[in-house]
């Protein structure tokens, strides 16, 4: 886990979102990416979440290559923190229970 900003241009377009809580560095034709994505928008009320491809940025790429797909968490002074891996088959409630463990606050 890092505490870590986003880079500049990402970080300009999360300051744009109101209320964003959550990033996910993903990538196109990444099973695992894709879901992560879709059990997180099946929480109810869906998380506020920003899909970022890593490989649109090569800073990116080459910190995330092999990582994805990588979960962050908006901290309260507005830097970003990566969260553990989370099992591939938490879903549901026990996705909603270990976001909130991670200080999720939906």
């Amino acid at each position: 886990m890092q505490n870590s900003p986003a880079p500049d241009h990402i970080a300009q377009e999360l300051m744009e979102q109101e209320g964003m809580q959550l990033l996910l560095f993903s990538r196109q034709g990444c099973c695992l990416c894709q879901g992560l994505e879709e059990k997180l928008r099946a929480l109810l009320p869906p998380p506020q979440l920003l899909v970022h491809n890593v490989d649109a940025n090569p800073a990116l790429l080459a910190r995330y290559d092999l990582e994805v797909p990588v979960l962050a968490i908006q901290q309260p002074g507005g830097g970003w923190r990566e969260l553990p891996r989370l099992p591939p088959r938490l879903a549901g409630e026990g996705l909603r229970l270990w976001l909130q463990r991670q200080g999720w606050r939906g």
